[in-house]
């Protein structure tokens, strides 16, 4: 949609692309924002609709609507980036059409199978805030927003969010009808009768286990590693490079990882939490900023310590397995050992795979490697 921008190409003071490009963006986020209105049963996440303030939300996309149109419309008068001011406009337009944020939101049914729309439109605005932020004052690798194939991660983003209520349904389904039987009501009474911390910890710990024995399989199991090179196939580190992931390695991790948290059968509370620790970790890891943990990094995964994951240097191949906790690699024997503190280059060593989602999605198919 937005055409090819290249990070090798700097980006000129005045040109229009950055103001038009946040046109474009808020304007699109607008309009599926105005759909999520019109068909929330279908659209929004059942866990998020029960903590929304319906007003704030039409007060932001108000605010969004007359941003991403005053921008657009400049850009379309001054002749700069009048492609992006065109299709922020249009968008504006439609969303206006289609009710804006005025379209009210009656009973719905609420057991219905749901993509999430309003998820990757929250997830989307807060993540590149947030990390956008923190890559620019902590930045590892001088490299910019609009890298070099950010669209094919951007559309990674959409899609992992679209296919959450299809992927959660059916894990859910997967893990309950194969391991129903190992529940056990006194030890998830035990379990839940932990202090939050330890009860937070063991969790974590648990969905490392089987996140870094998978993680390993996807390694050394060639059939698995047609999934996984998908996501190694990521050339420049950045906190949407973590969305570029196979569908089906999705849904596989995620029906692993939940067999310990169902059968264990942790509270609400302790699982609200890792899924925001989870969240925040996926993305902070992968991103392009450099801190100083100290001696933390010998317990808790880094973005040091992930990013030599993906690394094509020949000391970083299938080495640090694990997501949370970085003191797994050192007890199985599989942390890098290299003298540079940050690898050179990322990436699948040969480059063999394709960039765009959908030669993505079909290449664990179509490989004859």
């Amino acid at each position: 949609m937005f055409g090819k921008i290249k990070s090798e190409k700097p980006i000129k003071a005045g040109s229009g692309l950055i103001s038009g490009l946040i046109a474009c963006f808020l304007a699109i986020l607008c309009f599926l924002g105005v759909l999520s209105f019109h068909f929330p049963e279908y659209t929004t996440t059942p866990d998020l609709r029960a903590v929304y303030d319906v007003e704030f939300i039409r007060r932001m996309m108000f605010g969004a609507l007359v941003v991403a149109g005053s921008l657009g419309m400049l850009n379309f008068i001054r002749g700069k980036s009048r492609r992006l001011g065109l299709i922020a406009c249009t968008f504006v337009l439609a969303s206006i059409a289609l009710g804006g944020h005025r379209v009210e939101v009656g009973d719905f049914a609420d057991d219905t199978l749901y993509i999430g729309l309003d998820w990757f439109i929250l997830d989307l605005l807060g993540s590149s805030v947030i990390f956008i932020l923190l890559e620019k004052l902590f930045q590892f690798r001088k490299q910019s927003v609009l890298r070099e194939h950010w669209q094919t991660d951007l559309n990674h983003f959409l899609l992992n969010h679209l296919i959450v209520g299809f992927v959660l349904l059916s894990s859910n389904m997967f893990v309950h009808d194969y391991f129903g039987w190992a529940v056990s009501d006194s030890l998830q009474g035990f379990v839940q009768g932990m202090p939050f911390l330890l009860e937070l910890f063991i969790v974590l710990l648990a969905a490392d286990l089987v996140q870094y024995w998978s993680h390993r399989a996807y390694h050394e199991v060639p059939v698995l590693w047609r999934l996984h090179a998908v996501h190694h196939s990521v050339k420049h580190m950045d906190w949407i490079a973590g969305s570029r992931q196979h569908v089906l390695e999705i849904f596989i991790t995620r029906a692993l990882v939940l067999v310990p948290v169902f059968v264990l059968g942790f509270s609400k509370e302790v699982i609200d939490a890792y899924v925001i620790i989870v969240g925040f970790q996926a993305v902070f890891n992968h991103a392009n900023v450099q801190f100083n943990f100290g001696p933390l990094k010998y317990i808790f995964v880094t973005p040091q310590f992930h990013h030599w994951h993906h690394s094509s240097d020949e000391a970083g191949l299938d080495k640090n397995y694990a997501l949370h906790f970085s003191f797994l690699d050192y007890l199985f024997g599989t942390v890098v050992k290299d003298d540079k503190e940050w690898p050179d280059g990322y990436g699948v060593v040969g480059d063999y795979v394709p960039d765009g989602i959908v030669k993505q999605q079909l290449f664990p198919f179509t490989w004859k490697g």
